[in-house]
C-alpha cells in the first residue's frame, strides 16, 4: 500500500504564486488551507500558514511543510492541525511552527526551553501531608531518536528497524530489577507476537495502546501507516513501568506507582530514560529552543505528562466536572475522566488530575505543579464536606 506521505508527492508547485488574487493558479491543497482559514477558525495550523513564507520556500519545502499539515486539511476540526515529519522540521520551518506553538502553548515563541529534572524544594512531594492514602500516580514522556523519521514520516522497515533497537534496549534492562519486564509485539511473524486475545486483554488493563488504524487524524498523518508493524509494548510484571514502541511518538515511557512520594516516581522515570537514551547509543531529539522533540507540537519541550487520580466527590457533586475545573484552571490544571479526555468520573468522584503545561517549564516544576494543585484541590474538596 502506499504510504501517506508517498500518496501526497503529486501535489502541483505553488512556489510562482505571488498573491491570493492568483486563485487559477493556487496549488489545490493550498487552495483549500486559504478556505479552512476561513471556515475553520480553531484549526491552528491553517491558521498559522502563510502565503508569502509558503511562496518563499523552495518546492521540497512547500512539500514538507504540507505534509506537516496534512492531517489539519483532512480534518479541518482539528484543533492542532499539524504534526512534525522529521526531527528538525521545528527548526527548518520554525515561521510556520513558531507561530503554531506560539498559539497553542500561550506564550512567546522568542522563548527557548530548559530541561530540569531537580525539584526547586529538593523534598519528596509527599501527598501524605494532605491527608491522603497512597494514590496511583503516573508520569509519562514521549521520546524520538534523532537518527530516524519521526513516526509520521517512517517507512514500515523504519517501523521495524526501531523496534529492533528497541529489542537490544529492553534486553539490557533485565539487568534492573525494578525495570526487568517482557516485550510483546504486534508485528506479523515477531517471535513475541501478540494473539488477538492477548492484545485486547492488555489494551483493558491500559497496559498497551489502542489501535490506531481506525484514527483518521492519525491515518492523515501517516502516523497510523504500516500498522501493526514495528508496533510494541514492554511492561514489568506489576505494569509500573511500560515502553509503548511506534505509537504516535518512537517512544512513550511511564513510569506509575501506587504511593505518596511523587519524587519518587519522577526520579525512577528520569533514570529510565538515561538508561535508554545510553542503550540505544542513539541520542533522543531535541531543539535547540523548543526542548525534546515529540511527533506532536502539543507534547513538546518536556514531553510530559504528570498525573494523580483523587477522589472528589464534593466537587463532582451530579457527575459534573465544573466545579472542580473552575478551581483547577487557575492553578494550570488540566481534569479529566478516569479514563481521559471526554470520558466520564469515577462513580466514587474520582478524577485525573494533571498540569496542562509541557513546554516552557521544567520537569521538576511539572511535578511541583501537581502536588500544590492536589493540595489545593484536597482543601476545596474538606471545605464543602464540612459545610
Amino acid at each position: 500500500m502506499q504510504s501517506a506521505i508517498a500518496a501526497r508527492r503529486n501535489v502541483l508547485n505553488w512556489r510562482d504564486v505571488l498573491s491570493l488574487e492568483c486563485a487559477d493558479q493556487l496549488n489545490p491543497i493550498v487552495e483549500k488551507i486559504i478556505q479552512l482559514k476561513e471556515s475553520h477558525p480553531a484549526n491552528i495550523a491553517v491558521q498559522c500558514f502563510d502565503a508569502e513564507y509558503f511562496s518563499s520556500l523552495d518546492s521540497g519545502l512547500q512539500q514538507r511543510l504540507l505534509d506537516c499539515m496534512q492531517s489539519g486539511i483532512d480534518n479541518p476540526e482539528s484543533e492542532m492541525g499539524c504534526y512534525a515529519c522529521q526531527a528538525d522540521d521545528y527548526d527548518v520551518l520554525r515561521p510556520f511552527f513558531a507561530k503554531a506553538i506560539s498559539r497553542y502553548h500561550g506564550q512567546d515563541s522568542q522563548s527557548r526551553h530548559v530541561s530540569d529534572w531537580t525539584i526547586p524544594d529538593g523534598d519528596m512531594l509527599d501527598i501524605a501531608e494532605f491527608g491522603l492514602p497512597p494514590l496511583s500516580l503516573r508520569i509519562r514522556v514521549g521520546r524520538n531518536f534523532a537518527d530516524l523519521p519521526l513516526t509520521s514520516a517512517m517507512t514500515q522497515q523504519d517501523r521495524t528497524s526501531l523496534e529492533k533497537r528497541m529489542a537490544d534496549v529492553f534486553e539490557q534492562l533485565q539487568s534492573n530489577p525494578e525495570l526487568a519486564g517482557t516485550y510483546v509485539s504486534l508485528t506479523p511473524g515477531h517471535p513475541n507476537q501478540l494473539t488477538q486475545q492477548e492484545y485486547e486483554k492488555l489494551v483493558a488493563d491500559h497496559v498497551m495502546f489502542k489501535a490506531m488504524d481506525a484514527d483518521p487524524y492519525l491515518i492523515s498523518a501517516g502516523i497510523a501507516g504500516d500498522w501493526p508493524h514495528g508496533r510494541g509494548c514492554y511492561y514489568t510484571p506489576d505494569h509500573s513501568f511500560i515502553v509503548w514502541v511506534g505509537e504516535e511518538d518512537h517512544l512513550r515511557i511511564m513510569c506509575m506507582k501506587t504511593g505518596t512520594k511523587l519524587k519518587r516516581v519522577l526520579d525512577q522515570l528520569h533514570s529510565a530514560l538515561q538508561f535508554i537514551e545510553r542503550s540505544a547509543a542513539s541520542p533522543f531529539a531535541r531543539s535547540q529552543d523548543f526542548g525534546t522533540v515529540t511527533t506532536c507540537p502539543t507534547n513538546l519541550g518536556t514531553g510530559m505528562r504528570a498525573s494523580v487520580h483523587l477522589n472528589l466527590p464534593h466537587l463532582t457533586t451530579g457527575g459534573s466536572l465544573d466545579k472542580v475545573k473552575e478551581i483547577a484552571a487557575p492553578l494550570g490544571l488540566g481534569i479529566r475522566g478516569m479514563g481521559g479526555e471526554h470520558t466520564p468520573i469515577g462513580p466514587d468522584g474520582t478524577v485525573d488530575v494533571s498540569p496542562r503545561a509541557r513546554l516552557y517549564i521544567t520537569e521538576g516544576n511539572i511535578v511541583h505543579r501537581l502536588y500544590d494543585g492536589i493540595g489545593q484541590l484536597i482543601k476545596a474538596e474538606q471545605n464543602l464536606s464540612s459545610h
